[in-house]
């Protein structure tokens, strides 16, 4: 039976850089019973593989059928063993582990004072890096071992481990209490977008003050600070309030610069907090902040300090070139905007299998935007059907309703409306099941439908009395939501000034910022 590459085994050997195979290789022949092991052979073959096949594997090598299964597991847990003792996969966490597991393995041989030594040193570093679930699991083995290995200090060393196991404790559980509300607030923002209606509204604000903990914030640590920033971030975006989520997303990312060794401990949270801080930028239309941003984060992730691995390389990959591509949506420079799309295209073919569905195809909506905004409707087109053909796609229902509303505007620009009905009545009908037709879309759909009514000396003023419809919602609490993702206000004033719609978003920035 051929299995495609998604087989566990086949896409992590394929994970494997240069170095971390000739490791493995060494750490496999440290023994010289497995220079002919089956495990190994079977590895040769999959570093060589095109794809998985398991016919393939049991016809070169001497690997029965039944063998097969045992065979796969040996090899995938030697593959970790090995990949653990890489120095490029050693931090913080690693060390404080690898103390833990010194310290348990000589407790239980009974010597319980270098025990205890080792604990104490672990505990120290685990406080120090805000590792406080490890040093709580640090303190909870010091007690047991205190209770058996007795000392002048007991008394003193009791009270002194019980305050630190409260501490630790009342810590742990509001930083658990909040990111239990963070991911909520991220989940709900991922899975509708912003908040449609007041009952939305009042319903996602009611969850978020009732699950929001009671703490005092000069006790809360770097990770506490963290889930609420975020937590508080999420909750922002739902309401449509930029200004908080510039807010929140500035004291994220400040939390790292003012504590530089956390950027090396916790990577992943240092790229997406820059990241949403310029996502805030964006939607606040501050270009000269969003570029020195960017830059700064860029300048960080090539620096020679900061970590490397294959994830941390698909999401710098991910953040800076989305970011990069919306820089030219501030401003309405588009076409200035367009080479970069070819380039970053080619690249997400190599980061396929390392980047979910979901960020793909927000991609391929970046593009389409990007494509409308310089004019060319027919590139549009081809993007926005990557995702409107995408059936597995369940994430940013958003997305999936605004990627059908330009694709129609966009058919109307290209002249391609021999179908327009049957498209329009399409849109309709998803829009209404996604629960997502609202005034903006409704009095859109009405307008395309009626098109082909209007005579072409007519046009201008329906277009104009279009535009004054809209402008009565660009500032309305839900459905402003609408021109986060499609810029209609601007399109329509195009059409009525007879000019492309990027000198419409060009002027609009230049007004604003008084140039």
């Amino acid at each position: 039976m051929t299995k495609d590459q998604k087989d566990g085994l086949f896409t992590l050997v394929k994970s494997l850089t240069k170095s971390e195979k000739r490791q493995f290789k060494l750490y496999v022949g440290r023994l010289d019973v497995n220079a002919d092991s089956k495990f190994l052979n079977l590895f040769m073959h999959l570093d060589k593989a095109a794809s998985y096949n398991e016919k393939q594997i049991l016809k070169s090598t001497d690997i029965q059928k039944r063998q097969l299964a045992n065979v796969k597991t040996h090899l995938y847990k030697q593959i970790l063993i090995s990949l653990k003792t890489n120095p490029a996969h050693q931090n913080i966490r690693s060390q404080i582990r690898e103390q833990l597991d010194f310290a348990s393995i000589l407790y239980h041989k009974g010597l319980y004072k270098q025990s205890l030594k080792i604990l104490d040193k672990a505990k120290e570093l685990a406080v120090a890096h805000e590792e406080k679930n490890l040093a709580y699991e640090i303190v909870e083995l010091e007690k047991i071992i205190e209770s058996q290995y007795i000392t002048r200090s007991i008394s003193t060393r009791t009270a002194q481990l019980t305050t630190q196991a409260r501490e630790l404790s009342n810590s742990n559980i509001i930083a658990s209490q909040l990111s239990n509300l963070s991911l909520q607030m991220y989940t709900e923002f991922i899975k509708t977008g912003c908040v449609k209606d007041k009952e939305e509204s009042e319903k996602v604000t009611a969850y978020f003050h009732d699950h929001l903990p009671t703490y005092e914030f000069e006790e809360l640590g770097f990770r506490e600070k963290l889930w609420l920033y975020k937590a508080y971030l999420w909750y922002s975006f739902l309401m449509q309030d930029f200004l908080n989520c510039y807010k929140y997303s500035s004291k994220w990312v400040d939390l790292f610069y003012q504590d530089k060794k956390m950027i090396v401990l916790n990577p992943v949270f240092f790229i997406k907090g820059n990241h949403y801080l310029l996502e805030s930028l964006f939607f606040l239309k501050e270009k000269e902040k969003y570029q020195s941003t960017l830059d700064q984060l860029e300048k960080t992730l090539i620096g020679k300090s900061f970590p490397k691995n294959e994830n941390l390389e698909a999401l710098s990959f991910l953040y800076i070139n989305l970011n990069k591509i919306s820089q030219y949506f501030i401003d309405g420079s588009f076409k200035d905007g367009l080479p970069l799309i070819s380039n970053v295209e080619q690249d997400l073919l190599g980061f396929k299998d390392r980047l979910d569905e979901h960020h793909q195809m927000v991609f391929y909506y970046k593009f389409a935007s990007m494509h409308f905004g310089a004019g060319n409707y027919s590139e549009t087109i081809f993007y926005l059907d990557k995702i409107i053909n995408n059936k597995t796609l369940t994430m940013r229902e958003d997305l999936l309703c605004f990627s059908r509303i330009l694709s129609l505007i966009a058919h109307y620009e290209a002249g391609q409306d021999e179908h327009l009905e049957t498209y329009l009545r399409s849109v309709y009908k998803f829009l209404i099941k996604m629960n997502d037709l609202y005034e903006v879309q409704k009095e859109m759909i009405k307008f395309i439908r009626g098109l082909q009514d209007i005579y072409p000396h007519d046009l201008k003023k329906a277009f104009q009395d279009l535009l004054l419809k809209l402008k009565n919602y660009e500032n309305h609490p839900y459905e402003r939501r609408a021109f986060l993702y499609l810029d209609v206000i601007s399109w329509l004033e195009s059409k009525v000034l007879n000019i492309p719609i990027d000198q419409v978003v060009r002027g609009k920035y230049l007004a604003k910022n008084n140039i």
